[in-house]
């Protein structure tokens, strides 16, 4: 199951606010020994948000969505999930209790809106204010604060999906190749490579050089140990036929 990031927020598109949840969720699913497959921002409009929701659930993938699940006009996220699951908004019991219990009578109805999600919906426990967040299949839906959203998607990992952890995550194994015109000098190793070790991820990142580095190609194999480690040595054999090319290995990560 491929996992995608979508990030809500007409203020992350305009540059009021900085993102800071892709290089977290990075970290997060990396510490599970998972990977982000994509990441998309919308803007606060809900047709945008529910078009983006549609295209993840056509993928079947894992969807975790930070933003627009608060009370105020801007916030559309929890209407774009039901119309993308041609739901009803209704409001779930449970999480308008624990609103009930957090606020008491302090603009309690205002909040209670929070507690309005597609008919069904799973709930997502926030430590930090017990707002909860919600989830309906594999699409979930958290605030757009970092230090809510963040604990609150560890828990969907940890708790729903522990059968994607993996104990030994996907190594890359990386290669710096100085002396060639350009990648297309390559172009026929990298398929043939890939043709061989059809499990693993290939990259090919070129640096037209500078007055400090040579120009070069900075090569990586990505997947599981075994096979990462047993593509790169086929790239770096595959690689003497070509003269005048230079090697430097790159620690893996």
């Amino acid at each position: 199951m491929n996992v995608g990031l979508l990030i809500v927020g007409d203020e992350i598109l305009s540059g009021k606010r900085p993102d800071k949840h892709l290089p977290r969720i990075i970290e997060l699913l990396g510490a599970r020994g998972m990977a982000l497959h994509w990441a998309r921002v919308v803007g606060d409009e809900a047709l945008d948000i529910a078009e983006a929701i549609v295209w993840a659930r056509a993928r079947g993938d894992l969807l975790l969505s930070c933003g627009g699940i608060g009370a105020t006009p801007d916030d559309q996220t929890r209407q774009a999930a039901a119309r993308a699951f041609d739901l009803p908004v209704t409001r779930h019991p449970e999480a308008a209790a624990l609103i009930a219990q957090q606020y008491a009578d302090v603009g309690l109805d205002q909040r209670l809106r929070m507690a309005d999600f597609p008919q069904g919906a799973g709930l997502i426990p926030n430590p930090v204010n017990r707002v909860a967040g919600f989830y309906v299949d594999d699409c979930h839906f958290v605030p757009g604060f970092p230090e809510m959203a963040w604990p609150m998607i560890e828990w969907v990992l940890d708790t729903r999906y522990p059968h994607l952890h993996q104990s030994a995550p996907p190594v890359e194994y990386r290669l710096q190749v100085t002396g060639t015109q350009g990648e297309g000098d390559l172009l026929p190793l990298m398929e043939d490579t890939l043709a061989h070790f059809p499990g693993i991820k290939l990259s090919s990142l070129p640096f037209r050089g500078d007055a400090e580095r040579a120009r070069h190609i900075e090569f990586g194999f990505k997947g599981a140990n075994d096979e990462a480690r047993a593509a790169y040595a086929y790239f770096v054999e595959g690689l003497r036929a070509f003269d005048g090319v230079q090697t430097q290995v790159l620690a893996p990560r």
